[in-house]
């Protein structure tokens, strides 16, 4: 007899701004099929990814825990991996309750082929050195013409350069990554639940859409990146010579063709999502499943005149974030303004799921939150150590209402005012007139940190760094 138990679907997108979905209010971007997914569930505003850079942010998802608990506080200094030794993980704890488990696309694990929990995986991901293949390039070299390279047209995954996709559109990653999807269910297990991580590689550069959605907004009226009046010390067109700067001014036209790219990357992993949306509603599967819509963390896109992600900025650490229950939980559906996290994906599953959640997961289930019997956190902690520069490793408070920001390194603090001022133009840190709450907000980190008992808070203060916070998790895994 079959398990009736509700399938758990987690789709999430690589370097997605929280504002890049029109149920967000963009001007321009257009998702109709993630619009449609927000009105049959709810659809959380003010979403955030505690460490925005790709590996902490997925070790975060697989694992339900903060940052410091998986060890992994950024992308450099060696942090840069996810452990295969986590006690408890997402596709584990879901296998060992009888789900079949899969993950299709991009997770970032070190080793690429460690399956942490899952089944099965079918690999897209950046080639970390020559020996590795991916799933997508073993496909495309099989099926693209002969002598044409997958990254030709652009060939690093950091630049801010953008063109449509040289090749037609069924040899995209994207379109490749929506039918192994649709592959997977059709080959599932089908006397139980299933599992699924459908983990798209864009709209990360390059900003390659094929060319129907690239011209979706090469004549558009694109505005220019959001430029803060206290961002003069990335103002410097020197420091964007190099095409894979994290900073530095350049010019309108390129910021331009920048933004044309990645608004048609977002709408053409919209077009597939829908694609694989409309086969489980064809196939009577999108009413019993949980279906997720997120990604690990944004994209600065020029604004403040920084590119890439690791900064507390909502273009950086704002993400998309939607929850769509099984319609027989008589879940209500609508907008949510707490901060909700990738932590909170893991116990929101299990949950449903009816499955125990292990002690070690710091997350919430969303579904009390969604049904208006909570209110979820009152405000969200984030951190990334040092990456592109040592100025710019953070500490920051946000309920997506106020933002508080810390540069151990430096001890540079801002404060925003996210309601009135949500492209963060307007630094508040002098403001007199705020000094009441500001010191409220910062409070709000001191006491994070000092539970941590590392070094960051003496006496109640703040304390400047000048050497890389390290968790004591990142080479043992957190037991309970």
């Amino acid at each position: 007899m079959a398990d009736e138990r509700p399938n758990i679907i987690v789709i999430m997108t690589d370097q997605h701004r929280g504002d890049c979905l029109g149920v967000n209010g963009h001007p321009l971007v257009s998702t109709p099929h993630l619009d449609g997914l927000a009105a049959d569930g709810t659809n959380f505003t003010a979403a955030y990814t505690a460490c925005p850079s790709c590996v902490p942010a997925r070790a975060v998802l697989m694992t339900g825990q903060t940052p410091w608990h998986t060890g992994v506080l950024g992308m450099g200094q060696g942090q840069g991996r996810i452990r295969t030794d986590y006690p408890h993980t997402f596709p584990a704890v879901l296998a060992a309750a009888g789900y079949h488990t899969q993950l299709v696309g991009k997770m970032h694990f070190n080793p690429p082929r460690a399956l942490n929990g899952f089944h099965n995986t079918v690999l897209d991901e950046h080639p970390e050195n020559g020996e590795f293949r991916s799933d997508y390039q073993a496909w495309f070299e099989e099926h693209a013409p002969t002598g044409v390279h997958m990254r030709e047209h652009l060939r690093d995954w950091n630049t801010m350069d953008a063109r449509p996709f040289h090749l037609p559109e069924w040899l995209h990653p994207t379109n490749w990554t929506a039918r192994e999807s649709i592959r997977f269910v059709e080959q599932r297990d089908p006397d139980k639940p299933f599992f699924l991580v459908t983990s798209f590689i864009r709209p990360h550069s390059p900003y390659d859409p094929p060319q129907c959605f690239w011209d979706m907004y090469a004549d558009k009226d694109i505005p220019p990146p959001a430029v803060g009046g206290w961002a003069h010390i990335h103002d410097v067109p020197e420091d964007a010579r190099d095409i894979s700067a994290w900073h530095g001014k350049r010019t309108p036209d390129e910021d331009r063709r920048a933004r044309i790219g990645y608004y048609g990357s977002v709408s053409h992993v919209d077009n597939q999502t829908g694609n694989f949306i409309s086969y489980l509603k064809a196939k009577g599967l999108y009413n019993n499943s949980l279906i997720v819509f997120t990604a690990d963390h944004g994209d600065m896109l020029g604004d403040h005149n920084m590119w890439r992600k690791t900064y507390a900025y909502e273009s950086s650490t704002r993400i998309p974030y939607i929850v769509k229950f099984p319609r027989a939980m008589g879940v209500p559906t609508g907008n949510c303004d707490r901060p909700a996290e990738l932590r909170d994906v893991m116990a929101t599953a299990l949950d449903v799921a009816g499955v125990d959640t292990p002690a070690t997961v710091d997350g919430i289930s969303l579904e009390a939150v969604c049904r208006g019997e909570s209110r979820l956190r009152e405000y969200l902690h984030g951190e990334h150590c040092t990456c592109y520069s040592t100025t710019d490793e953070n500490q920051f408070v946000t309920d997506g209402k106020r933002k508080y920001i810390w540069f151990p390194r430096t001890d540079r603090e801002q404060f925003f005012d996210l309601e009135a001022d949500p492209s963060e133009l307007h630094d508040l840190i002098g403001d007199a007139g705020r000094s009441e709450e500001i010191d409220g907000w910062r409070g709000k980190l001191i006491a994070e940190l000092d539970a941590r008992d590392c070094g960051l808070v003496v006496d109640g203060q703040l304390v400047r760094q000048d050497k890389p916070i390290v968790s004591p998790w990142r080479d043992q895994p957190r037991l309970v």
